[in-house]
């Protein structure tokens, strides 16, 4: 018991140290952590030798994390998923086993006599990283942007299929028809279970101690622990009842209450798991570091096939297509996961599960450096692609579009650059109130939903980058007497509203131009950059709260939510 505490102190300072150095260089934790149990495990240091010690502290860290990755799979979303997430994630899926297999069986790996590294890896590279993803996409502000979603609902769908993946793991030894249906049974028990007791049970169980912080998050472990034990007397594993149990209680009442509270645990725990993982990958060879950088090649490469052309071919755009694909070209956490519980079984070798770590390692540095440099890297490749020969949205108005027209037909008056929910608001305020206005309007911007959905409704769009002066020109801002920017900054790609500003100003010095500010310190440089009128959204947000808070006082307040809900009635926006 001392050697397991001093060996769990040893992991927590490394891990802290190591931290630290990932955070101030902005690498990911798990990097960090990893590279710390190296240092510090039989390979490194030799400060960790115990491997029951380590054995422990990988299998608590990795309860936690399936049942967080559980409590995070939202069984409703995915019942609300569009065709183009369904379809792009059925393709990545099934394209990326496809050609997994057959590349990792081409190059010479294992698929029989119980030794099954190439499907291991196949599972592990078709699923991508939703820590790395989500952490970048949060800091960047694009988890609400099309792109965004859809790298969201792929990310969902992954983990449901590496959920089933987990289902037949044990069976892959003799893999006989019975064989799989009794796991496929045995899980189907499981999963009975968990809902029955989360939906008939656990709801008044909760409520009597949802007041008791302490006693709402041990509910929540015992439940966890709970199925993962009749998970092991149905022959399955502890790791595969603690992704139930989560499932379970993700549509739960208190879910939100119950991950608030698990998280630190968790974070605690996945922290060893890593550590503890990085404990067992050994020295590099010149073979395993050679594995390692194909996976990695296969690994980006096969997200461009898989991803990139279902988006593509359900009419996505090019930029819309791509950029999925980028955020998706790393190894997923869970991927590691999978690996281990081969390398526990028996599956997969040690060398292929080292290379398989390494091989995350690689993509983790890569993949975040390219999600952040994303939106430069798609211009980049967009270039290349229409230069092969690949047609964006825009294609139809290539050509045709001269200085004095906007695709086709004449320039509009009004010109709307950039389309999100501010825009999608005046086109719906226009309609309500001057629908005559709208043939004297052109939208442009590079959102693939935002350009069918305009297209079905009549109103002139141009599938472009705002922050292309080609585009620009193209779209007939040098006619247009109104040009209107209502994207703030913070989601502007490549520009700002003082560069959109300069570069409509250039092209044409009489129009009158509206812009919108972030800042109150962005209005005078807006004005300075050729603004006639900037907008600042908040400032009309707090007089509308006042008058909200007047009618509170006058006990009006009835009145005034009739006044918005005639306001809503039969409002049919863009982008609801």
């Amino acid at each position: 018991m001392n050697e397991l505490i001093a060996d769990i102190t040893f992991c927590i300072l490394v891990a802290w140290a190591l931290g630290l150095a990932a955070h101030f260089s902005r690498q990911p934790l798990i990097l960090a952590y990893l590279v710390g149990g190296f240092f510090i495990g039989p390979f490194g240091m030799g400060w960790v030798k115990s491997e029951q010690s380590i054995a422990t502290i990988s299998e608590l860290g990795l309860i936690f994390m399936l049942f967080m990755i559980g409590l995070e799979i939202d069984l409703k979303k995915i019942a609300r998923a569009g065709k183009v997430i369904l379809f792009a994630a059925g393709g990545q899926l099934i394209g990326g086993c496809i050609l997994g297999l057959a590349f990792f069986m081409a190059i010479g790996l294992s698929m029989k006599n119980g030794a099954f590294d190439a499907l291991y890896l196949t599972i592990a590279c078709a699923l991508s990283s939703t820590v790395i993803i989500v952490k970048v996409l949060y800091e960047k502000r694009e988890l609400d942007t099309l792109p965004g979603r859809i790298t969201l609902g792929i990310l969902v769908l992954q983990d449901i299929f590496a959920i089933l993946f987990l289902a037949v793991q044990p069976s892959l030894d003799n893999l006989q028809i019975g064989i799989v249906l009794l796991s496929i049974g045995r899980v189907a028990i499981l999963v009975a279970t968990a809902l029955v007791l989360s939906r008939f049970v656990l709801p008044k169980l909760f409520h009597q101690i949802a007041r008791r912080p302490e006693l709402l998050m041990l509910g929540a472990l015992a439940w966890c622990f709970l199925i993962g034990e009749i998970a092991e007397r149905l022959h399955l594993s502890r790791e595969m009842g603690s992704l139930v149990a989560g499932v379970s209680l993700s549509t739960f009442p208190y879910a939100l209450d119950v991950t608030a509270k698990v998280t630190t645990l968790r974070d605690f725990f996945i922290t060893l798991f890593f550590v503890a993982l990085g404990m067992t990958i050994p020295i590099p060879t010149a073979s395993v570091i050679g594995l390692a950088l194909l996976i990695a090649v296969f690994t980006v490469a096969s997200r461009l096939l898989t991803t990139f052309v279902p988006l593509y071919l359900m009419k996505q755009g090019l930029r819309a297509s791509l950029l999925p694909s980028l955020n998706l070209s790393q190894i997923s956490e869970f991927s590691l996961v999978v690996i281990q519980t081969g390398v526990a079984a028996g599956h997969i070798k040690t060398q292929t599960a080292s290379a398989a770590s390494f091989a995350f390692v690689i993509l983790a540095v890569l993949s975040t450096f390219a999600i952040m440099r994303s939106d430069d890297l798609s211009r980049l490749a967009i270039s290349a692609f229409k230069r092969i020969g690949l047609r964006d949205l825009d294609h139809a108005s290539e050509g045709g579009a001269e200085h004095g027209e906007a695709g086709h037909g004449q320039a509009r008056r009004i010109v709307i650059l950039g389309f999100f929910r501010a825009a999608s608001a005046l086109l719906a305020e226009i309609e309500r109130q001057n629908k005559s206005l709208l043939n004297q309007i052109s939208v442009v911007d590079f959102n693939p939903n935002v350009f069918h959905a305009l297209t079905e409704r009549g109103i002139h769009v141009v599938y472009g980058d705002i922050s292309n002066i080609d585009t620009l020109t193209h779209a007939g801002v040098g006619q247009a007497e109104l040009i209107i920017l209502s994207v703030p900054d913070a989601l502007l790609k490549g520009s700002n509203n003082e560069k959109l500003v300069r570069h409509v100003r250039s092209i044409n010095p009489k129009a009158r131009i509206v812009s919108t500010a972030d800042l109150l310190g962005d209005v005078g440089d807006l004005y300075a950059a050729g603004a006639d009128y900037v907008t600042v959204t908040r400032v009309t947000d707090a007089h509308e709260l006042y008058q909200v808070i007047e009618a509170a006082d006058k006990r009006l307040l009835a009145n005034k939510r009739e006044d918005m809900d005639r306001l809503l009635k039969n409002r049919k926006e863009v982008l609801p």
